[in-house]
């Protein structure tokens, strides 16, 4: 896996934050120093907060996020050489990566020589370089810099103009002032930046994020600790679920009963060593999650959870799983793997072998695993926590493991577990189906966050509906894959039957949805309503604005408090929220009529007319590229928070109205936060 590709897997998940604080653990400068002969030193110097390192340069593809120098335009300036660390590298092996890696701890010095070639020069580059500390890593972080004016020594004449700009204004007075010096060019180059940015934006709203916290309300923390819960569930029913695949199933009374004649003059040792056979799963699947959990580290913006390569690529991944499970084909990992863990394990004793044995049994039941595993690391990873794949994985293990501990206990219960056949192939093609469903929502996402217009909500529920329609006739016994027709056919039980009236009747009840019906069981995956066609639901709520400047001009003109709706096309929450709680009469009623409501979409990928340069402080700056960059930038900066959905009650001077409130799907306590609003807007 290249290091890119392990970049976009990590930024993944964006979909939803788990938190409201914006971590931002270092802080870097950075300086143009010239020898006096042609040359500098461009040093970028970090402050690194306790708890946290930043890694160094030629790091192995296999690892963490290197530190490199992007060069984004340069005339009348060269590189020599590569970029170069100082300062106290520590190299240390991370199991993480599998990898020897090589980081600083409190202060990192990245320095890269350059030689000039004209006598004006501009230079725009960035530092790109990784961080992490032992619980998590965030996403590739830049240090810009940019500086332009004249060489220090005279170069080579050119006889083409260059137009100065304040910014290389700046960057001549740097080149005047002593070294290490820079208090008065910051402060310029800083002007510079803001001065670009507001004319490409207006003016920045000031920060209210402490008056908010000053109001009290709801956070995003209560969310992700339940969600935990859910993820471990969710974990648990996928183990059980892999429990009863072909490739796993008949393996429990064979492994059982090995341990057991292993040991049938010291029974106490049979069980010890079938109780370390569990165990064993479970720390392997755990180990899995963590390496997955250090992988897909928090991440402080929504970038990549609605970038189409990785929604695409998840859409596809599903898709394949599902096709496995219809049985067009098996995955399966190389045979040579396996036999070379069971030849190990036959030539170690003790825990050891025990061990390799559990290991060989992970590898030999991937094909029945992978997909399972792939749908559960997929909802733990874009659920946003960050411990959340570790929970996945040990609950999918602790179900996986509790048959051969339970057995091996009470090995009288093997003669009544039930014998395998061709219900565990009905509960693969099932769960093909489900997996097929939920590859939809992935590429909806892509679809939603680029408007490609490819899977707007009819086009959703109508793939939805066929796939449970075909899921319910399969059910019913009046649809059969290759799969069902090896050995004697027999009618579908009865359990199967009432499963496909389940099926039938979910697809019926996504027919109203066609032509604009809330459908509110499947809002939280569907596309959202405005991007209907044909929509014959005159009870709807839809924002007017989708602009946070037009929205405020708006409130100003009518004498309305502003609710904001920080969204994002992907958030799931989001669309529980428009279904369970706007669509209630009271509800909509006061978004109509009461307040100007602005919904700010986080992920959207249309690119501004121009980009906006703003400044971070500590001589950083951001370049904001896209509609979702502004407002989710607009969000972090002023509001304090990153997670969605957010909403926020303001008048149209920005000062807030009540405590801000985020995802919980509780009608009254909403309205209440809406009057509360409107109350404190009429004392105004």
């Amino acid at each position: 896996m290249t290091k890119r590709l392990m970049t976009i897997l990590m930024l993944a998940v964006l979909c939803m934050a788990a938190g409201a604080q914006v971590i931002d653990p270092v802080r870097f400068s950075s300086e143009l120093k010239p020898d006096g002969h042609g040359a500098a030193e461009l040093v970028f110097t970090a402050t690194i907060d306790d708890g946290w390192h930043v890694y160094s340069t030629r790091l192995n593809d296999a690892g963490p996020i290197e530190a490199e120098l992007v060069v984004n335009s340069s005339d009348g300036v060269e590189l020599v050489g590569t970029l170069m660390p100082r300062g106290k590298e520590i190299e240390q092996y991370e199991e993480m990566f599998g990898a020897t890696v090589k980081y600083f701890e409190k202060r990192a010095q990245f320095v890269q020589k350059v030689k000039f070639t004209k006598p004006r020069y501009a230079l725009d580059c960035y530092l790109q370089y990784g961080v992490c500390n032992d619980q998590m890593c965030l996403p590739p972080q830049e240090a810009p810099f940019q500086s332009a004016g004249e060489a220090p020594v005279a170069a080579a004449k050119d006889d083409s103009p260059v137009q100065e700009t304040a910014a290389m204004a700046a960057a001549a007075e740097q080149a005047a002032q002593p070294e290490g010096d820079t208090t008065a060019v910051d402060t310029m180059a800083t002007a510079a930046v803001m001065t670009a940015g507001e004319m490409a934006s207006g003016d920045w709203p000031q920060p209210v994020a402490d008056e908010l916290r000053a109001l009290g309300g709801s956070t995003a923390t209560d969310l992700s600790q339940r969600s935990l819960w859910s993820i471990f569930l969710l974990g648990f029913v996928g183990g059980l679920l892999a429990l009863v695949m072909p490739c796993i199933w008949p393996i429990i009374p064979m492994t059982v009963s090995f341990f057991l004649k292993r040991a049938k003059d010291d029974r106490r040792r049979g069980i010890r060593d079938a109780c370390t056979y569990g165990v064993s799963i479970v720390v392997i699947y755990l180990l899995l999650g963590l390496v997955v959990t250090a992988l897909f580290g928090p991440s402080t913006l929504n970038d990549l959870s609605t970038n189409a390569v990785f929604n695409i690529f998840l859409f596809l991944l599903l898709v394949v799983f599902a096709l496995s499970f219809f049985g067009w084909f098996e995955i399966k990992l190389p045979a040579k793997w396996a036999n070379a863990v069971d030849t190990r394990a036959s030539n170690t004793s003790g825990i050891l072998s025990i061990f390799l044995m559990a290991f060989t049994l992970v590898l030999v039941s991937f094909s029945c695993t992978a997909p399972i595993i792939g749908l559960l690391l997929v909802d733990a990873v874009t659920s946003g926590n960050i411990i959340g794949p570790t929970v996945g994985m040990f609950g999918f293990a602790l179900a996986l493991a509790l048959p051969f501990t339970l057995f091996a206990l009470f090995p009288s219960w093997l003669k009544q577990a039930p014998k395998s056949g061709s219900w565990m192939n009905t509960i693969k093609v099932v769960l093909g189906f489900i997996e097929l469903a939920f590859a939809m929502k992935f590429f909806s996402v892509a679809d939603l966050a680029y408007g490609w217009h490819l899977m707007d909500r009819e086009v959703f529920l109508s793939l939805w509906i066929a796939i449970f329609t075909l899921l319910a006739l399969y059910l019913m016994g009046l649809l059969k894959f290759q799969s069902d027709m090896i050995g004697e056919q027999k009618p579908m039980p009865v359990v199967c039957v009432m499963g496909g009236l389940v099926s039938l009747a979910f697809a019926i009840y996504m027919v109203p949805g066609l032509w604009g019906a809330p459908c509110k069981a499947v809002s939280a995956f569907a596309p959202p309503m405005n991007t209907q066609d044909f929509n014959l639901n005159t009870h709807v709520v839809e924002a007017r604005y989708t602009d946070y400047y037009e929205g405020m001009a708006a409130a100003r003109r009518e004498g309305k408090p502003v609710l904001l709706d920080f969204t994002g096309f992907g958030c799931v929450n989001c669309r529980k929220m428009e279904a369970a709680v706007w669509t209630d009469p009271r509800v909509a009623d006061r978004l109509r009529n009461d307040y100007v409501l602005v919904s700010l979409f986080v992920d959207d990928k249309t690119p501004l007319a121009e980009p906006i340069t703003v400044d971070l402080g500590n001589g950083r700056s951001r370049t904001l590229r896209t509609i979702g960059d502004k407002w989710s930038y607009l969000q972090a900066t002023v509001y304090g928070a990153n997670t969605q959905p957010f909403y926020v009650a303001v008048d149209a001077d920005n000062r807030p109205l009540a405590p801000a409130h985020s995802y919980k799907e509780d009608i009254p306590e909403y309205l209440d936060f809406l009057v509360q609003g409107l109350r404190n807007m009429k004392q105004q």
